[in-house]
């Protein structure tokens, strides 16, 4: 039975932390809330704890895990050969969104990192996550707190809704207040490379590394990938979800028709989509005699991407509870926060992408 230690998320009780930071040191299973999503930690050091991470989520070997630290002076610990670049982007981002893939030492288990030669890293800010990292005082690999592939958990009942009686212990400090994982960037090639969009933005990294790109890929299954997130069907939902790219008006019109269709399939559909879009769509849903057939679900708005980070997850996860076969999601261009959202949904839709 998993156990859930409940936490103020401003002041986590220095007792309770440490008790929990002593099951994650001798080799538990402990789920706790980052800036970002809820992550799924065990002792990066010790094989045997990486391994209950593989078992209880379901995730491939091929699929590197990110190690967590409480400071940026551990850097040392588990990365080599790590340049000015790297510590001036540590200095600058840590503590937050940011890990950076770097060369690993041969301490750190190939389990962590697909048997590659490097690793991801990064130091959370989250008040619980910085409290338990240095009370357990060793890295901790921590994927996203969830079954692999299903969407990201953000909140203590999503990890117990897809880990329940797997892991030891859930530490339940409210929701997560970005909502999308960290941004990942990659200093080992040449030139650095965002491999995986998050809050922090290539706009901000290239002030450090002008010469950064970014890139997206998508990995087969079978192959060692060289960050986590770079497999193509990846978030996902139960239901089968569409992506919508482009201006309100004409998202709006090419959803209502695909509503339409879903709901003369006799499919019920859900739509996730930021407040203008569903202002732009109810009348048209009402038009169609569709819109008592399908559920909708706000997901922040166009002018406040950062609330759609927020509750992109969630939202995903609320319309597979109301058991929707079809979900059509709509979301704009764009940089930063954007960028993040857009690779989730793609994702998450495992490139059905319409653009209007």
């Amino acid at each position: 039975m998993t156990r859930v230690v409940v936490l103020d998320p401003q002041h986590p009780d220095p007792a309770r932390i440490r008790e929990v930071a002593t099951v994650l040191r001798d080799g538990g299973l402990v789920a706790f809330p980052t800036e970002t999503v809820y992550g799924l930690g065990a002792h990066a050091l010790n094989a045997t704890a990486v391994a209950r991470i593989f078992e209880a989520k379901g995730r491939p070997p091929t699929d590197p895990m990110i190690v967590h630290l409480a400071s940026i002076d551990q850097i040392d610990l588990v990365a080599q050969a790590v340049t000015p670049a790297a510590r001036e982007l540590a200095a600058a981002f840590w503590p937050g969104a940011l890990t950076l893939i770097l060369e690993k030492r041969p301490i750190v288990p190939g389990a962590v990192t697909a048997g590659l030669p490097t690793v991801g890293i990064r130091v959370p800010s989250h008040p619980i996550a910085h409290a338990l990292l240095a009370a357990a005082d060793v890295p901790v690999a921590a994927p996203s707190a969830n079954r692999f592939s299903h969407p990201s958990p953000t909140r203590a009942e999503h990890v117990l809704s897809d880990l329940d009686g797997l892991v030891d212990i859930v530490i339940d400090g409210g929701a997560t207040p970005i909502g999308v994982e960290s941004t990942i960037l990659d200093l080992t090639v040449t030139p650095p490379l965002v491999r995986r969009p998050g809050s922090v933005s290539l706009e901000a990294i290239r002030d450090i590394v002008p010469d950064v790109r970014s890139v997206s890929v998508t990995v087969d299954r079978a192959r060692a990938q060289p960050a986590p997130g770079q497999l193509l069907r990846h978030y996902a939902p139960r239901a089968t979800l569409t992506l919508y790219v482009g201006k309100v008006d004409q998202v709006a019109e090419r959803m209502a028709r695909d509503v339409r269709t879903a709901a003369a399939s006799g499919l019920r559909a859900g739509v996730l989509a930021p407040e203008e879009d569903l202002l732009a769509l109810a009348p048209r849903l009402a038009a169609l005699g569709a819109s008592g057939r399908v559920v909708t679900m706000r997901c922040g708005s166009r002018g406040d991407r950062e609330e759609a980070a927020r509750e992109l997850f969630r939202s995903l996860r609320a319309l597979d509870a109301e058991a929707v076969d079809v979900i059509l999601a709509s979301a704009p261009d764009g940089e930063g926060i954007n960028a993040a959202i857009l690779d989730r949904l793609t994702r998450a839709a495992e490139g059905r992408v319409v653009r209007t």
